[in-house]
């Protein structure tokens, strides 16, 4: 016998902080107060991460050393959001997608604007675009537009 799933509609409200780390904190002050897209490199095998972590993914080295990526990359995927959530930070339609910075060997998941959904393409040469009121969080590049 089949048994239909018991379903009780409501809302949970979970309050909590996040705190991105001492690395982390200190690439979004770069960010919202001088423009400047940091990463972290590893001492050992030379990857640099962006976003900045503390721990190198490949051999486990402690991360430490920030440096600046530079504000252009590549989008490596990408796909287009057409429905609406009220925790998307935009209307819909609008394009997600996964950017390697110039100088960073992983990359970022962000927004690509300035651009028709049907245009944006893998391979697509990108430069952030800076919000005029920064805050220092990674919403501090408004979008990734098209060069």
């Amino acid at each position: 016998m089949r048994q239909e799933p018991f379903v009780v509609p409501g809302k949970l409200v979970v309050p909590y902080r996040y705190f991105v780390g001492r690395l982390a904190s200190k690439a979004l002050i770069a960010l919202r107060d001088d423009k400047k897209v940091m990463g972290v490199r590893c001492p050992t095998c030379n990857l640099t991460y962006m976003p900045p972590r503390s721990t190198c993914g490949r051999c486990f080295s402690k991360l430490e050393e920030l440096v600046e990526v530079g504000d252009k990359g590549t989008v490596l995927t990408y796909t287009v959001v057409y429905h609406k959530e009220p925790v998307h930070p935009m209307e819909p339609p609008f394009v997600y997608g996964l950017i390697k910075l110039d100088g960073a060997d992983t990359a970022l998941p962000h927004f690509i604007g300035e651009v028709e959904p049907e245009k944006v393409s893998i391979g697509m040469k990108v430069q952030a675009v800076f919000k005029d009121k920064r805050e220092g969080n990674i919403l501090d590049i408004k979008y990734f537009k098209p060069q």
